[in-house]
Formats: structure tokens, sequence, C-alpha cells
């Protein structure tokens, strides 16, 4: 019955029961629109009228008002968060590539190298420390 609202579990447990809503509402001492404003969720049952409500159905007022499961919290990266993780993956990459292919052309000097290097080793340092943190 979980992910229910109280009126659909209310239809649902009158449905199981085979009631109609005219014969919940004379238990109940209440109308048969009453019964169908609960099932639509329009309004609901008195708090009072639980306890005689779960009895008809023959579960506890806790079962029944343990009608929705609250979705487990997840975890809420913040966009810019993930945008500089995507960029601590990508910039060492990117500089690895670049080092290569200008190497194999013969287009780069040596400090353009080191630097290049440096700054895709302090991207991957900055990466393993923050996955370290988590």
């Amino acid at each position: 019955m979980n992910n229910q609202t109280l009126g659909t579990m209310i239809a649902t447990l009158r449905k199981e029961h085979n009631m109609t809503q005219l014969q919940l509402a004379e238990k109940m001492g209440v109308t048969d629109k009453a019964v169908s404003k609960w099932e639509r969720d329009l309004s609901c049952p008195d708090v009072d009228s639980l306890p005689r409500l779960a009895e008809i159905f023959g579960i506890t007022v806790d079962e029944m008002l343990r009608i929705k499961e609250a979705p487990a919290p997840q975890p809420q990266e913040n966009k810019a968060e993930k945008i500089m993780d995507i960029v601590l993956k990508a910039v060492p990459l990117a500089m690895g590539v670049t080092l290569v292919v200008s190497s194999a052309l013969g287009s780069i000097d040596v400090y353009s190298g080191f630097t290049m290097t440096g700054i895709a080793v302090f991207c991957m340092a900055l990466k393993s420390f923050s996955d370290k943190q988590e």
C-alpha cells in the first residue's frame, strides 16, 4: 500500500472488502458523498473516525497513516561541484593529449611541456584530494 494517498488507500481497502461507498458510509455514519470525497482526496476522514475506519478494514491506524513512504534523501551534489569534477578530469586529459601530439609534431618547447605537465598533475592532485574529502 506504499506510495498511495489516504484516499486511494481507502478506495483500495474498500474494494478489497467488496464494499460499496454507500456500505462503507453506513458503517462509518457518514454519507456516500463523504466517502467519495475521501477517495478522491478532496477531503479526509475526521481524526476521531480513523480508529473505526481501520477497524472496518482490519488494519491498525498506524498502518492506515503510513500511506506514503518518504523517498530516501538523495545527496544533492552542487552544480559547481559537478562542473569542477568534470574540469579536474578533463584538463589533465586535454593537457596529456596536447603534450603527446605537440611532441610528435615537434612544435612544443621543453618549458611549455613542463608547464602543461605541471598543470595536469596539479589538477589530478586536486581531484584526488576532493575524492578523499567525500
